[in-house]
């Protein structure tokens, strides 16, 4: 119980009492394993595992920020410019897409919506698991080793290789044409005075970029409300593209992220049979360890 303790307790600590990251890593991964030898298999257990792994994965996506000078020697900002520009022709889509809408009669309103389906992201995810756990429960279980498995994945790779997005390298003069953030736009005009605290409060990581994991999660979910039903997965689906559109038009990603979180998503479930002897022999292990602590 003194892990599942821990893996809440160090990560709400660690900045106050300056406990090294490999010690909140090692914490955060601890908590869903001792769940799991604690108590025996359950839907509620299976949600509880679920949650430890989004708790986990929010703590330590932020680690690589906490000395933000040390990530900018690493930080990697050329390589999406270069590669989006071969994209757009020259031009980066995100200012292509940027300008288009500039000239429409109800460019705000558009503003206005795309960046709402970016804000609902932080519950879309959520929400399409949700859906599968009360409706297609023996569904949940597989969907949500998915889910996990993606954030886990890009969290991986943005401690290896952090980069830019594009908002950040347009105002570093990076891009050689301006990419507007319109998210903060659209944000300082609707929240007021609050929204500094709640930028602070959800900013996070603003180096973890690449992949797109807005995008790569948004499909992984689509694709498992596809399997559960035609009207979920139209549903999931169109959430997913509407928001992979908005995160570039909103200047929060590179075509590129997007390109990526997508074959972060088809090598998970492609590599899911890989791992299958991996994740059957650390179930086992943990069920017998499950039978010594029940007695």
């Amino acid at each position: 119980m003194s892990a599942v303790a821990a893996a809440v307790a160090v990560p709400l600590l660690r900045r106050r009492l300056r406990i090294p990251a490999p010690v909140t890593v090692v914490a955060c991964a601890a908590g869903p394993l001792a769940l799991t030898v604690l108590h025996p298999r359950s839907k509620k257990r299976d949600v509880a595992l679920f949650a430890m792994q989004m708790w986990a994965f929010t703590v330590v996506h932020e680690i690589p920020f906490d000395d933000p000078e040390r990530l900018r020697e690493r930080l990697r900002s050329r390589y999406p410019i270069v590669a989006d520009r071969v994209i757009g022709g020259g031009t980066l889509p995100n200012v292509r897409l940027q300008r288009a809408i500039a000239r429409l009669p109800r460019s705000g309103a558009i503003d206005r919506f795309l960046t709402w389906t970016h804000w609902l992201w932080f519950f879309e995810p959520y929400v399409a698991l949700a859906v599968i756990l009360l409706r297609h429960n023996d569904r949940f279980p597989r969907s949500a080793r998915q889910m996990a498995a993606v954030f886990d994945i890009g969290c991986a790779v943005y401690f290896a290789v952090p980069t830019a997005p594009p908002w950040w390298s347009s105002e570093q003069g990076l891009t050689g044409e301006e990419v507007r953030r319109i998210m903060v736009e659209v944000g300082e005009t609707t929240w007021g005075e609050a929204w500094e605290k709640m930028y602070d409060t959800l900013g996070g990581n603003p180096w973890a970029a690449m992949p797109s994991l807005h995008f790569a999660t948004s499909v992984t979910a689509a694709l498992a409300l596809s399997e559960a039903g035609k009207i979920e997965g139209a549903l999931g689906w169109s959430y997913a593209m509407t928001l992979g559109f908005g995160l570039v038009y909103l200047g929060e990603h590179y075509v590129t992220d997007l390109a990526a979180g997508a074959l972060l998503v088809a090598a998970v479930r492609r590599g899911e049979p890989l791992a299958e002897p991996l994740v059957s022999g650390v179930n086992r292990a943990l069920q017998r360890l499950e039978r010594i602590a029940s007695g």
